[in-house]
């Protein structure tokens, strides 16, 4: 346990030393106050354009708070998981290619421990972001469109963050035995084949990983949703990612 707490000290002090502590909750805030504030000055942003056509906003309807902080946790699924990915791309990659990771493998620390250092220092930095990001959307949705639920709030985003965790534990499988770029590539691809698979097949494969998204929606909208597949695949799949790092990493080692 002492070398899994050293070595995930110096996890998080890289992170700290890299700012991938403070640029990725600013990003993860940024994306989560934009949805509210877009929503609630849309009418006022399209006047000003100056090109809307009489009666176009005659209609409009704002939204409610429930579905508003639904969307700005799905905004989460484009650009914060491609952030997150090319944060975690390097992880194993980069000590692979600077040489640093056999000096590690030399020491007599098992490869299991390494990368659950590694992966709880990006778990720290994930749910620091979404953390933040969801608690600033949050705030932004109550001042302007009405209350929220905190407990469901609290679900829906410990379900999304469970979305973004599988992907940055692919970023991390990959980064074992390829560059980073294509790692970060390989476990953009998978989950977008999770969620196509999903999206096009929702009733087949309503227990996949990439179902938590509207899982999380779901959670704000109709208070309640059926989330056992889905977390379940999740974890396997997480679980799948570590060991799968662990051994690959292993077979880095150099002999005595």
């Amino acid at each position: 346990m002492r070398k899994f707490w050293t070595l995930y000290s110096k996890e998080m002090l890289e992170s700290l030393r890299s700012y991938r502590l403070v640029w990725i909750p600013v990003v993860f805030i940024i994306l989560g106050i934009m949805q509210p504030l877009t929503t609630y000055y849309l009418p006022d942003i399209l006047k000003a354009s100056g090109d809307m056509p009489p009666g176009m906003l005659e209609g409009y309807e704002m939204p409610g708070a429930a579905a508003v902080m639904a969307q700005a946790l799905g905004q989460y699924g484009t650009i914060g998981m491609l952030v997150l990915a090319l944060a975690a791309m390097n992880s194993l990659a980069g000590e692979r290619s600077s040489g640093s990771a056999e000096l590690l493998m030399v020491k007599p620390i098992a490869p299991a421990v390494i990368i659950l250092a590694k992966w709880a220092a990006h778990l720290t930095v994930l749910f620091i972001a979404l953390g933040l990001g969801a608690a600033a959307a949050g705030y932004y949705t109550v001042q302007l469109m009405g209350s929220l639920s905190v407990s469901d709030c609290l679900a829906a985003t410990g379900l999304y963050s469970l979305w973004l965790l599988s992907a940055v534990s692919l970023t991390l499988l990959f980064s074992a035995f390829m560059r980073g770029p294509a790692a970060a590539f390989l476990a953009l691809l998978s989950a977008a084949v999770m969620s196509l698979l999903y999206s096009l097949l929702p009733s087949d494969f309503d227990w996949l990983p990439a179902a938590l998204p509207d899982l999380s929606a779901g959670q704000l909208t109709e208070g309640s949703v059926a989330w056992l597949g889905p977390v379940l695949s999740a974890v396997l799949l997480i679980l799948a990612c570590i060991a799968g790092a662990a051994m690959l990493m292993g077979r880095n080692k150099l002999p005595d």
